[in-house]
């Protein structure tokens, strides 16, 4: 740096070269002065020349008596003096008048009058008032010295129904401004001298406070450090702004003004004043610290931090940096849309089929997809899906609407339940000929689509649908039927980014919506298989008075089934069982133990025996089926087994694995009796089953149940026995009566299991109705007994079967003397049917067989056979019973006489 002492008004210092453009502009502005100073006059004197000659023409055209001296016949006489006067008192150069001739009657230069006049009179004499700049003619310039420039105005004179009647000029020349010019001009010379002192000194002064502040540095050293400083504030990618304690914008950079979008100018106005939003403005002006708080600014998005000044030296205020954090918020703004959309195909994974309903999968898919993705939504599925078979190969082009995401009034979609005819335009017709899903961005733009339904597509754009995505709902290679979503009003329209996301969220809808199609064809198969399996209705007969209902589960078909089986000798057999499990196998397992009980009871084995080999049976088909899927195999069927004899009024129970029955006495107690309790069946493991046997009054009920009846989720097996026991304790009129309170006391209105419940009042057959014989050892007493018989039956009306039944006893006492042993008892009951049992203690059994001619005996049992409408052997404790039973009906009781004959003969050979 340069030590060598300077004048303060050196041109190389700052001061000094501030002192030159200074003087120069003190010169400039005292000859700014003058010039406007003579403008300014020139305008003032012709406007007071306007408004005098206007006044003065004005006043003298609408004087007294104008109009009459116009119309005089010496005119001039009388105007001449008159005008004369006024021009002086108004202080004008001239005023003349004129006719509608144009002709001179008054006017300063005598010599002109009555000639015609030279200035255009014509709009005056119009009736027009002109006020004009203008120059008089070379003859009357002498008799008006001066300057030729003029001000003149011309009125026209009015008569009172508004014709002209002449016309009025009045004039004043502009020449005064030269003298007014001269008398400023040594002010105005004067004020720039005292300015120019003025400022020298003040040109001083500043020297003297720059050299201090700036420690002594040249201009172009000062200029250096600023244009640097300039450069590095203006070309850095962030926005700094200086405020002042006031709000006062000090300081703003080029970023910064791009950023806040300030106009130019926008250093030393309130940050108020500057067009900023409130909340910019307001976080602006605020004195509270800022760091990183992003900042909504227009379409930018600011990341901004503020800090004060003070601490750091210089005057109150705060420094604020702006960040533009748009792009980033673009990129972060499509993270979070495939975030949401992730979130979106996560919620559609738990909420679309949370059932294995068709119809209730589909709407679940519309209510996922509105309105995080679309605005309406339809789903519209191939008939035999929603039938549950399986669907054609080639996709149809007519669909059943099987949902719609809430349907408003006025929507031009068909509503749910209508079949749908695709037309080979439309977008939906394309997405299943292609294969993969269509974007129709713009509606309006689809013409194609429009011509070929005119009406619903003018609908659909009337009501808003703007964009459209149809996707097909493809599961395993096969068409199920498609999905259309659309958005409508505001929205935005689809883009192809939306395509892939839409056949995602198709595509898992679509496996959701094949697996409750094929559960509904699993389900229809099992519930037709098990309907046929279980009883269509109760067998006729007269031990018991029964009532059931039967109850599937909410999930679908299960494994619970019951029985009523008419036994031999009036008896009943009751049984209930439950297959573990829902579907289609528990159905067929079902079926199967059914059959098998029917098949055993018809051998008419005990309570005890027929679980035994109804076990071994359950064992035998896991055996087989372990070859094959493991959670196929039926262990945990339980049944429960009992028969019902009306004649001595015993029920012999027998239950593997199965709850004991109710049992409600004519008193009304009920109980659970203690019966024996074998393992489930097929884990018996060959272990005997025990049997137990109730006496059960006449008018006592017995109630059989399955575990869903007692027993769910929300309470346990003592809470249902105590509901069931308090529920049976109330009389019941009827059976059917005591089921009904049981089934609206103790089950919800969708059950979660099988519910099996049979109901059974007992009934005693009338001693009247039983007639028993003791037989001895000695075929001597047959002929006895069959006369016994012939009177009891004659007793009960019923002599038409007398015949047949002493034939039929003669059979079997005859062969239970011969080939039984003691004791031996003959028993006829009178029921639906006469039944004749015949009793022995051995346990051989007879067998029909077709004797031949040379065989002396072996036709008696194929008699019995022809006259007995059914027959058989059933053994017991002590030893067997030979049973027969004969219709009470007259036409079925009657044997057909020559077969009758023929077969006598052959008994009595």
């Amino acid at each position: 740096m340069d030590s060598k002492p300077r004048s303060l008004l050196y041109l190389g210092s700052a001061a000094g070269q501030v002192f030159v453009p200074q003087f120069l502009i003190v010169v400039l502005l005292v000859a700014a002065a003058v010039v406007a100073l003579v403008l300014y006059a020139q305008q003032a004197s012709e406007r007071e020349a306007r408004q005098k000659s206007l006044a003065a023409a004005q006043a003298f055209a609408n004087s007294p008596g104008m109009v009459a001296a116009l119309d005089s016949r010496n005119s001039t006489a009388v105007l001449q003096p008159r005008a004369e006067a006024a021009r002086k008192r108004a202080g004008v150069d001239w005023i003349a008048v004129y006719n509608t001739h144009w002709i001179a009657l008054a006017h300063p230069n005598s010599k002109v009058l009555g000639t015609r006049a030279d200035i255009p009179l014509g709009p005056a004499l119009a009736g027009h008032t002109v006020v004009e700049r203008a120059s008089l003619p070379r003859g009357e310039q002498s008799a008006l010295p001066g300057s030729s420039a003029y001000i003149q105005a011309l009125v026209p004179v009015l008569r009172d129904n508004g014709s002209v009647a002449g016309a009025v000029s009045a004039g004043l020349r502009v020449e005064k401004v030269t003298g007014f010019v001269q008398q400023q001009l040594p002010i105005i010379l004067g004020s720039g001298a005292g300015v120019l002192a003025a400022s020298t000194t003040g040109t001083v002064l500043v020297s003297r406070r720059l050299r201090r502040q700036t420690h002594g540095l040249r201009p172009t050293e000062m200029a250096r450090m600023y244009e640097h400083h300039d450069a590095v504030l203006h070309a850095v990618r962030e926005g700094v702004v200086i405020i002042g304690a006031d709000g006062q914008l000090l300081l703003v950079n080029d970023e910064a003004q791009r950023l806040l979008d300030l106009p130019v100018g926008a250093e030393g106005r309130n940050v108020g004043d500057v067009g900023l939003a409130s909340g910019t403005a307001g976080l602006l002006a605020s004195g509270e610290p800022v760091t990183d708080e992003v900042h909504l600014a227009g379409d930018r998005l600011l990341a901004v931090n503020k800090r004060p000044t003070a601490p750091y030296g210089g005057l109150a205020g705060n420094v604020v940096t702006l960040r533009d954090t748009t792009e980033l918020a673009v990129v972060s703004g499509r993270a979070e849309r495939a975030g949401e959309r992730l979130r979106l195909l996560y919620d559609a994974g738990v909420e679309i089929g949370t059932t294995l309903d068709v119809v209730r999968t589909a709407e679940e898919l519309t209510k996922v997809a509105v309105p995080r993705f679309a605005d309406v939504v339809a789903v519209d599925l191939l008939a035999e899906v929603v039938r549950g078979e399986e669907p054609a190969r080639e996709p149809l082009q007519k669909m059943q609407r099987t949902a719609i995401s809430d349907h408003q009034d006025g929507l031009p979609l068909k509503p749910v339940g209508e079949l749908i005819t695709l037309k080979a335009a439309t977008p939906q017709a394309g997405a299943l000929e292609k294969g993969r899903a269509q974007l129709v961005a713009d509606l309006r733009e689809t013409k194609v689509w429009q011509e070929e339904a005119p009406e619903r597509t003018h609908g659909i754009l009337e009501y808003g649908l703007h964009s459209l995505i149809t996707v097909p709902l493809q599961a395993r290679g096969v068409v199920l039927g498609l999905v259309s979503f659309w958005r409508a009003a505001d929205s935005l329209a689809f883009e192809e980014d939306d395509l892939s996301f839409a056949e995602e969220l198709a595509a898992r809808a679509a496996v959701c919506i094949d697996n409750a199609r094929r559960f509904t064809r699993e389900h229809a198969t099992a519930v037709t298989l098990q309907r046929s399996l279980l009883p269509r209705g109760l067998p006729e007969q007269n031990a018991l008075e029964v009532a059931w209902r039967y109850l599937p589960a909410q999930a679908g078909v299960g494994g619970d089934w019951f029985d009523v089986i008419p036994l031999p000798g009036v008896r009943v057999a009751l049984v209930v069982g439950d297959v573990v499990g829902h579907g289609l196998h528990a159905a067929a397992t079902m079926g199967r133990l059914r059959t098998a009980v029917y098949n055993l009871s018809a051998l008419d084995l005990s309570a005890d025996e027929l679980l035994g080999y109804l076990d071994e049976l359950v064992t035998h088909i896991d055996a087989d089926e372990s070859g094959e899927e493991v959670d196929q195999e039926i262990t945990g069927a339980t049944c429960l087994y009992a028969i019902y004899d009306p004649v001595s009024g015993t029920c012999t129970i027998a239950r593997a694995g199965h709850l004991s029955p109710a049992l409600i006495h004519p008193n009304g107690t009920v109980s659970f009796p203690d019966t024996p309790l074998a393992p489930p069946l097929g884990v018996g493991a060959g272990l005997p089953v025990e049997t137990a046997t109730l006496h059960l009054p006449e008018g006592s009920y017995l109630a059989l149940f399955t575990d869903g009846l007692i027993e769910n989720r929300h309470r346990d097996l003592d809470t249902g026995l105590q509901l069931l026991r308090d529920t049976l304790t109330h009389p019941h009129s009827t059976p059917e009566e005591a089921c009904q309170a049981v089934v609206d006391a103790l089950l919800p209105e969708h059950p979660t299991d099988d519910v099996a419940l049979l109901v059974a009042r007992t009934r005693i057959l009338d001693p009247a109705q039983v007639r028993e014989w003791d037989i001895p050892s000695d075929p001597a007493v047959v002929s006895h007994i069959r006369s016994d018989a012939s009177r009891q039956l004659e007793t009960w009306g019923l002599d038409q079967l007398a015949f047949t039944t002493e034939l039929i006893i003669s059979e079997l006492v005859t062969n239970a003397i011969r080939y039984g042993t003691q004791p031996i008892r003959l028993r006829l009951l009178h029921d639906r049917y006469l039944i004749c049992e015949v009793a022995d203690g051995s346990s051989t059994s007879p067998h029909l067989r077709r004797a031949a001619t040379t065989d002396e005996g072996g036709r008696g049992l194929f008699l019995v056979a022809q006259f007995a409408k059914r027959w058989g052997t059933r053994y017991t404790d002590r030893g067997k019973i030979i049973w027969t039973e004969q219709s009470t009906h007259h036409d079925d009781a009657t044997p057909n006489p020559a077969l009758a004959d023929t077969l006598l003969d052959q008994w009595e050979e």
